[in-house]
């Protein structure tokens, strides 16, 4: 009776050094986003050349904040606007005059859009823009706020 026996790669196969060509499942993931990002950023409110920025949001207990950030954005460059429960964030970023270095990063018209949770209050948002960063804060309304209840004995 023969067993059977466990083959093993051959280390020739190794022999020009560790092998490049993995497969790199978060490379795909990122390539995929890339790809996924330019098809929206065509079909958007920016138009064929236009970019969306990066955004992150936040929910704490008493509203929603959403961050932008448009480096080298001026106020007046930029739009918040609220369509019915959308809120939406265009602008354009254009290139400074003068200098003699140039900075590398996106340029031309912006877009971002958002649908609005329930619970948000948009007669008291409010925006700013500080040092690259747009925040957007939609507060909740009032009932729908978290609060804790006191069990009675």
């Amino acid at each position: 009776m023969t067993l059977p026996v466990p083959r093993r790669r051959s280390l020739e196969r190794w022999r020009g050094g560790w092998p490049t060509d993995f497969w790199d499942p978060l490379g795909e993931f990122a390539q995929l986003r890339e790809r996924m990002g330019r098809l929206f950023e065509q079909a958007g409110e920016a138009g064929p050349a236009g970019w969306t920025p990066w955004v992150e949001t936040e929910e704490s207990d008493d509203a929603y904040v959403v961050r932008a950030e448009l480096p080298g954005t001026k106020r007046e460059d930029v739009n918040v606007e609220l369509r019915g429960n959308e809120l939406y964030l265009t602008g354009e970023v254009t290139e400074e005059e003068g200098g003699g270095a140039t900075l590398r990063r996106r340029q031309g018209r912006f877009a971002y859009r958002a649908s609005l949770p329930s619970d948000a209050d948009p007669e008291k948002i409010g925006a700013q823009l500080a040092d690259g960063v747009l925040t957007v804060r939609l507060p909740k309304a009032a009932q729908a706020r978290s609060r804790r209840i006191e069990i009675e004995r």
